[in-house]
């Protein structure tokens, strides 16, 4: 049935609400999302394609179905998701940048925007840290960014490099700020990740860096992992989006966080 209030969504506005509808309901058909969206079947299609392509989906006949493995989101899946608040996010932390300052950018989706934001802003020369491929390929044309990668073993699913190599190779520098992505944050643990590998490698770049910017949309917060990469004392900054939960926000700040919402 038609859905007034899904009338008009811009195409990632649509995706993203196909794929909460696939969650929802366990199946979705074409004809029902045409119904639903009114937009023509080949729109539909076209969609389902797309998100097929990011991992997000498994198409069938006449519709999609769930992806039935393991739940670890590939990156084109989590591009899909609060996109809006990321790039907000994004902007708020470019906006903490000067000149000749050296960061890390952790990998991720939201570090990914941040990679976007600098290569719209007027900077002359900063050194630029990061593990993750798709943050190096964002930033490897800028001249004023000097780029720098440790090595490592690639994890697909996060196009980042992590483990003993990486490490060895942070060792001998150091940075002004780190932004580090996160899978959950607890207010009362810290920030966490379902990967051992990528939770070491972040611990050491903590150990570097005078400044520790948490970057995170509001769905990651009161959200527990595995790994924990950093305790709530390590951490100096959190920017996130104003749905986050007040209870939380206040817990940090108590306990010397600087939250900013955007």
């Amino acid at each position: 049935m038609f859905d007034p209030d899904d009338r008009g969504l811009l195409i990632e506005e649509r995706r993203r609400r196909i794929r909460e509808l696939l969650r929802e309901e366990g199946r979705v058909t074409v004809d029902a999302l045409s119904a639903r969206f009114g937009t023509s079947l080949v729109t539909i299609r076209a969609d389902l394609a797309a998100l097929e392509a990011a991992g997000a989906l498994t198409r069938t006949h006449g519709g999609a179905l769930p992806l039935t493995e393991d739940g670890d989101e590939s990156l084109g899946v989590k591009q899909l998701q609060h996109h809006a608040e990321k790039v907000r996010i994004a902007t708020a932390a470019v906006a903490l940048i000067r000149e000749g300052e050296t960061i890390i950018l952790d990998s991720g989706t939201t570090t990914a925007e941040i990679a976007r934001a600098i290569r719209k802003v007027d900077l002359k020369s900063i050194n630029v840290i990061t593990n993750a491929l798709n943050v190096a390929a964002l930033l490897m044309d800028i001249p004023s960014v000097r780029l720098i990668m440790p090595g490592g073993i690639l994890r697909r699913e996060s196009n980042s490099l992590s483990g003993h190599l990486a490490e060895a190779a942070l060792a001998n520098l150091q940075a002004d700020r780190l932004y580090l992505g996160a899978d959950g944050i607890d207010p009362e643990i810290g920030v966490m990740t379902p990967h051992l590998q990528e939770a070491e490698l972040n611990a050491h770049m903590i150990r570097i860096s005078r400044q520790v910017v948490v970057v995170a949309d509001s769905s990651k917060l009161i959200r527990r992992n595995i790994s924990l990469i950093a305790k709530v004392e390590q951490l100096n900054m959190l920017i996130t989006d104003t749905a986050a939960p007040a209870h939380a926000v206040q817990q940090l700040r108590q306990r010397g966080v600087e939250v900013q919402l955007v």
